[in-house]
């Protein structure tokens, strides 16, 4: 495995410089060109018998009581108990620039004790905003992530059955109120801040219109004056720049992952001269406790007599192996590979050349 990391990592390395250019449109969100949360509390019915248990989910009754009595049918004081109805919340995010009559997709989410929502209907539910407006409303049939099953002794669930997706499942009825064509200048806000990433945006964007109309402001921002471009309109000028391609500057970093064993590098890391070493130190202590009965029709009581087996057994190690100076990733990885280290000992063989002060990059452990 660790082989087969090795040389996927080398033929990222080998790529051309030319492929490692980013989109603008990839590094950047532009101001203003935002979606908008929304959320719902709604019913969800035609279930299989997996729906809340309404004495223990009274508020599903009370929004069914609701439904049902502005559709015109009276059901206070009946005995109305079905087990084919949940309580669910629903959310849904609002595209930029999504105009009435357009549907979106929406995730519905059992929020009472529910065992499945697989094969129920949404019934219509308005979406909220922030601002407390309705801005879409969700109804149609819930695509189940999971199945369950069980039986009298027995149930087995895989995946989660308790949520599920309505694709296009919103119909927007509320614009957000946004007038770009208005717009004479616009920020440009970097995803991963860097003073190098900005300027070299700043120059790709005032080279393709021949002129000054990008300003780098700080290390996540540019702006971009969108009367200057002379391109017509704020949508026209976006049009230009958003495929614009840039290579990223970035802070050498390395990442682990202590849960999975996942190393992930960049290729700028660097490691000044150093030596490692790996071996294993392993302790095992087994308990096999002994049962001693005395002899039948004696007399005396069965007592347990502890036996402890302790053994200390200390594996060969790899080895001193020296790591010369300026060393980059294809060679920090070959050198761990040669060592036959496995992914849990490379962190902790990263964390200690860390820790020595060798390894010149941004540690983090996740």
């Amino acid at each position: 495995m660790i082989l087969r990391l090795a040389a996927l990592l080398l033929a990222l390395l080998a790529l051309p410089a030319g492929a490692s250019e980013v989109r603008l449109k990839d590094l950047v969100e532009f101001d203003g060109v935002r979606g908008n949360d929304l959320v719902g509390y709604g019913l969800v019915v035609g279930l299989n018998g997996t729906g809340d248990g309404l004495r223990n989910a009274p508020f599903t009754e009370e929004i069914m009581t609701n439904i049902l009595e502005r559709l015109g049918v009276n059901v206070t004081g009946e005995q109305f108990r079905p087990k084919n109805v949940a309580a669910v919340f629903v959310t849904a995010e609002l595209p930029a620039f999504s105009r009435v009559g357009s549907q979106i997709d929406v995730t519905v989410s059992a929020i009472g004790d529910a065992k499945s929502l697989l094969g129920g209907t949404l019934i219509m539910t308005p979406l909220n905003a922030a601002d407390g407006q309705i801005y879409a409303v969700g109804q149609g049939t819930i695509i189940a992530g999971g199945v369950s099953a069980e039986g009298d002794a027995a149930s087995v669930v895989q995946g989660v059955p308790t949520s599920g997706v309505i694709p296009a499942g919103a119909r927007v009825e509320r614009e957000v109120e946004f007038d770009f064509s208005a717009l004479s200048s616009l920020r440009l806000a970097l995803r991963t801040p860097d003073f190098s990433t900005a300027l070299l945006i700043e120059q790709a964007i005032n080279r393709r219109f021949n002129r000054t109309v990008a300003e780098a402001m700080d290390a996540g921002t540019v702006r971009l004056n969108l009367d200057a471009t002379r391109a017509g309109s704020p949508a026209r000028a976006m049009a230009q720049i958003e495929n614009l391609r840039v290579e990223p500057q970035r802070r050498a970093r390395v990442v682990v992952d202590q849960r999975s064993g996942t190393i992930v590098m960049g290729d700028d890391v660097r490691i000044s001269r150093v030596a490692v070493s790996q071996g294993n130190l392993t302790l095992r202590v087994q308990e096999e406790p002994l049962v001693v009965q005395p002899n039948p029709f004696a007399e005396g009581e069965t007592v347990v007599v502890p036996r402890t087996t302790a053994q200390i057994q200390e594996e060969p190690g790899t080895g001193l192996a020296e790591v010369p100076g300026g060393t980059s990733l294809s060679e920090v990885v070959a050198g761990l590979n040669a060592l036959g280290v496995s992914p849990r000992n490379m962190i902790d063989i990263l964390k200690s050349i860390k820790a020595a002060g060798a390894l010149h990059a941004e540690f983090i452990v996740r």
